[in-house]
């Protein structure tokens, strides 16, 4: 009986390290231990189950949303480039307001006169030239134009289904392609999957 007891906690224990390496808490963007999250909560410099801005396709979003212009990736800098960005929009602006040096980290639950400034690479600035570009149509024609992506229609994502129904939104690139905000994957730098092998990149990229 005591060993079967045993046996139990451990178990118990490394279910929970693994739940707690899969999800928000822990990482990356847990800001519930900053000197400038005052509300000592994870989901709230995000989101809010009241008063929260509207218009966005985030749900219940309580952060202020990016203005900034940003200087775009084209096929001026990458004449391989064949599809079209626009300025980020979807979950792409709700990732840079935060990520664009400009926004303040702090600016949430109504604040407007936050300090702090994203640093180190985490700021990516209003320059995105440098940059996966994000934010532009990837579909089959793209994938026939380019020649080096595949079809995203017919082609699997490795996470259950094919890329447009597993990592596109509207059938568009954005950083939570290749970015899982709250960490359900577990991996490093939040990504969706590993890329080990360069296999995230793979993906999409037929090359």
């Amino acid at each position: 009986m005591k060993t079967q007891k045993i046996i139990t906690l451990i178990a118990v224990a490394f279910i929970t390290v693994v739940s707690f390496g899969q999800n928000i808490s822990g990482s990356a963007h847990d800001f519930s231990a900053d000197s400038w999250n005052t509300t000592g909560q994870i989901c709230k410099v995000c989101h809010t189950p009241h008063n929260a801005v509207t218009g966005l396709t985030a749900p219940l979003w309580n952060h202020q949303v990016t203005t900034q212009t940003f200087t775009l990736y084209t096929n001026v800098v990458s004449p391989s480039f064949n599809a079209t960005a626009g300025q980020p929009d979807g979950a792409s602006k709700l990732c840079l307001s935060c990520h664009d040096g400009v926004t303040k980290v702090d600016n949430f639950n109504g604040i407007t006169t936050g300090t702090q400034v994203i640093g180190g690479n985490d700021n990516l600035g209003t320059d995105l030239s440098n940059d996966h570009p994000i934010s532009f149509t990837y579909d089959a024609t793209l994938a026939t134009a380019d020649g080096g992506l595949f079809n995203p229609t017919t082609t699997a994502s490795g996470l259950g289904g094919m890329i447009t129904t597993d990592l596109l939104l509207a059938n568009k690139v954005q950083c939570s392609s290749c970015h899982d905000v709250h960490n359900g994957s577990g991996i490093g730098k939040l990504l969706v999957k590993t890329n080990a092998a360069s296999a995230l990149c793979l993906t999409c990229h037929n090359k």
